[in-house]
């Protein structure tokens, strides 16, 4: 084997593959071969590491991008107006001739081209840090079905039987790193009706469009099968009829099934307990014995009560523990949410001006260095719109790693609606919220709105909660796991600053009833939990 300096290479030894290691295989540790030009190729899942005399090269041209000429493919039969509409060109890399594939951000701004040598090697031009799937500027951001191949010149062949009119796409690198993309394009991709993963028909290909299809919505992703090696081939060998096939005949991948009884064994006896993480506060725990994923927890109060503040305390806590958490608060800005978060450490109300003025930045920084790199918030500006939400917290939970999602509140989704529309809404809204944690299996903290209970004293003044008092629909109640209910008398001069958290629904142990007392403190901003005894009957000041 010759490089490109005309020197020899040869065969060094046998190493562990660091991409099958990530993926739990090459326990033996000898799939990835190792030259002596520094270069390792994985025979496996075809990684490949460059030589140091290419990383070198690369690190210094990188980003040098170059222009070329839009012409004819000709033995890959791929016409001038195709290569136009995608952008790909014909040009010189280094006195040598190669193929040029243009790479966008979600800006639509160029920033990254794939490079192919005649010798099928490729090389990376630009950043592609951002870089989206392969055409995915060409098309809007929504549709009946979108085609996803491994290759650009395999989405070209597709994108030219179909006259350029229909949405084709392909990872930038193969089916190696084919997850990796997809993941990062999910919240494009969830807006099609149904996406169709068209990879080359050999083992690699095949894996990779299973593991790409689990992680859309159930039932949006299709699998097409090629007779041929890839969609390429199939238009060369002019099979372009059986090629349109695949694409409209492919199945939809389903991980359902029906499990027969004699079946059920391990089922029955295997360790199926949730991940969990305990509350700050001890009364919760006592009755609730965590906060679990997969669960959704139900937050309701009047209003001004502190809903939002019992959030971010709990918010605050999930992630000094190690877990990432995903912030959705319609009714305030992100500046606002991060405000709120950075106040709990600091014990400070920095959400006000003055207060602020009179902390040192240094400290500020300190307090936001601890939920940095753990949380996520949705700059929603103003669209609340139930489905486009539901996208959101999707990406946030499979693209961020979000644990759990607080998303403050319910009610603001059906804003403005009376009557049936604002059942019809919050019961579609809780069903496809339980479907998406049952799905991904995230914990989700709900903020939802009571409305006015009959009698003169409101839910304000003190007025004790109830699963009927839920605004809008029974729907809140029946799909969620826990429901708790905060009661404070903001007008009683001895107890405005008390609170009592109810629980009014416990899927998990069935306990209800007072679990625990919060004080609020007006100089901190904090809530603190006050003596609790189990058997003390609701105070005066709420009868």
């Amino acid at each position: 084997m010759m490089n490109e300096t005309d020197e020899e290479v040869t065969f060094l030894n046998y190493e562990q593959c660091p991409e099958c290691r990530t993926n739990h295989r090459d326990n033996a540790g000898d799939n990835l071969a190792r030259y002596s030009d520094g270069h390792g190729y994985c025979f496996s899942c075809h990684y490949f590491e460059k030589s140091e005399e290419e990383l070198k090269t690369e690190f210094k041209e990188k980003t040098d991008m170059i222009t070329g000429d839009y012409k004819n493919l000709v033995k890959r039969k791929i016409d001038t107006e195709t290569c136009k509409h995608f952008g790909y060109q014909i040009g010189n890399y280094n006195n040598q001739p190669v193929h040029i594939a243009p790479y966008y951000n979600k800006e639509h701004e160029l920033i990254a081209q794939h490079i192919r040598f005649p010798n099928k090697k490729f090389i990376w031009l630009g950043d592609m840090d951002e870089v989206g799937l392969f055409g995915q500027n060409k098309w809007r951001d929504s549709g009946k079905m979108v085609v996803i191949c491994e290759g650009e010149i395999d989405a070209m062949s597709v994108s030219k039987i179909q006259g350029n009119k229909w949405p084709v796409v392909s990872v930038p690198s193969g089916s190696a790193s084919a997850k990796k993309y997809i993941k990062k394009s999910l919240e494009w991709l969830e807006k099609f009706e149904n996406v169709i993963f068209l990879f080359d028909n050999d083992k690699a290909g095949k894996k990779a469009s299973v593991e790409c299809a689990k992680l859309l919505s159930p039932r949006k992703a299709k699998i097409g099968r090629l007779p041929l090696k890839d969609a390429n081939e199939m238009l060369v060998k002019e099979k372009t009829r059986e090629l349109v096939d695949s694409i409209w005949g492919a199945s939809t991948y389903t991980p359902e099934g029906i499990v027969a009884g004699k079946d059920t064994w391990d089922l029955l006896i295997r360790d199926d307990s949730k991940y969990s993480t305990p509350y700050l506060w001890d009364g919760l725990n006592n009755k609730l014995k965590g906060i679990r994923t997969g669960e959704i927890v139900t937050l309701t109060a009047g209003s001004g009560t502190g809903k939002s503040q019992i959030c971010r305390e709990i918010a605050f806590d999930l992630i000094e523990k190690g877990n990432t958490i995903g912030y959705v608060a319609l009714e305030e800005g992100v500046t606002r949410s991060v405000r709120g978060l950075v106040s709990i450490p600091l014990n400070k109300l920095i959400h006000l001006p003055d207060v602020r003025k009179q902390v040192p930045e240094k400290d500020i920084k300190e307090a936001w260095d601890k939920i940095k790199s753990k949380c996520y918030f949705y700059d929603h500006f103003g669209s609340t719109e139930s489905g486009n939400l539901l996208n959101k917290i999707r990406y946030l939970v499979r693209g961020c790693g979000c644990k759990y999602i607080v998303l403050d509140h319910l009610s603001i989704i059906i804003s403005g609606l009376e009557g049936e529309s604002e059942r019809r809404v919050i019961d579609n809204t809780m069903t496809n919220l339980r479907s998406l944690v049952e799905e991904l299996k995230f914990g989700l903290i709900l903020v939802s709105h009571l409305k006015r209970p009959e009698g003169k004293k409101g839910h304000e003044e003190g007025a004790l909660t109830s699963l009927s008092h839920l605004r809008g629909s029974h729907g809140i109640a029946q799909l969620s796991d826990i429901v708790l209910g905060c009661e404070r008398n903001q007008q009683s001069d001895e107890y405005k600053d008390t609170m009592t958290v109810r629980v009014l629904k416990n899927r998990y142990t069935g306990e209800t009833g007072i679990c625990t007392y919060l004080h609020y403190d007006k100089e901190t901003g904090r809530l603190s939990e006050g003596k609790f005894n189990a058997q003390e009957e609701i105070r005066e000041t709420y009868k």
